[in-house]
């Protein structure tokens, strides 16, 4: 891809103009995009003319641009996180069956949780998570999975900081976060009330493909004052389960 007289590739500015779509923020004029995206507006209603034409963003009668249709048709195209969703939703399906409160599947990716599935009884707690959302790695039960098991050098990196407090029980301390990450490799479960709100308890366990690597954690957000052990072995069982089924489908 050619660069910009900023040293900017072209597939730089792209994801940055993806990049200012949200979940509250769903449809915008190129301008607003350009804005957003810190590009000059001649560059912004190039590029984005150009993605309408592709078939990446959609533009209405009011000329307001959204995401299109095709970016979800190529994402989902042989994606490895619609793979791990197919393999473990009817575990999270039994699982929210059981518990009747939010159960979620979430994967490392740039550093950070991205939540891939969720599922939630319409009378459960409060969550904040989403699907296609994203939480700092220290900051949610199930980041805190994927941290633990991560690679020596991802925890190295995040223990550096700076570690944000989502909630004020949010673990910002590199040492106390160091003890609590070897205590989830330990024990192969993490049970982290108020990490993320203050009324909610999150507890999550690893989900293992055939060779042993972590590529996904289970977890559950629970009412603070439910008890927690039920949780721990519903999640334990369906993770057993999708690590079986993900071997099963592997090549």
């Amino acid at each position: 891809m050619a660069n910009s007289t900023s040293g900017e590739s072209v597939t730089e500015r792209i994801v940055r103009i993806l990049e200012t779509f949200g979940t509250d923020r769903t449809v915008q004029t190129a301008a607003e995009i350009g804005r957003r995206a810190g590009l000059p507006s001649s560059t912004a209603h190039r590029m984005v003319a150009e993605l309408v034409d592709c078939g990446l963003l959609d533009r209405d009668e009011e000329q307001r641009v959204r995401l299109g249709m095709r970016l979800w048709e190529l994402a989902l195209r042989g994606s490895r996180a619609l793979r791990l969703r197919q393999a473990a939703l009817p575990f999270m399906e039994h699982v929210q069956a059981r518990l009747r409160e939010h159960t979620q599947l979430a994967v490392l990716e740039n550093d950070e949780t991205l939540f891939i599935e969720r599922l939630s009884h319409p009378h459960a707690g409060a969550n904040i998570t989403r699907i296609a959302g994203r939480l700092p790695l220290h900051a949610s039960s199930s980041g805190l999975v994927l941290l633990a098991h991560g690679p020596e050098e991802l925890r190295e990196r995040v223990l550096a900081g700076p570690l944000e407090a989502v909630s004020p029980e949010t673990v910002t301390d590199p040492a106390r976060l160091r003890r609590l990450l070897a205590g989830i490799r330990r024990d192969g479960v993490v049970v982290a009330p108020g990490t993320v709100e203050a009324v909610s308890t999150g507890v999550a366990v690893p989900v293992r493909e055939g060779r042993g690597e972590v590529v996904a954690a289970l977890s559950a957000v629970l009412p603070r004052a439910t008890p927690t052990g039920r949780a721990v072995e519903e999640l334990r069982a369906a993770a057993a389960g999708i690590s079986a089924a993900i071997g099963a489908h592997r090549p």
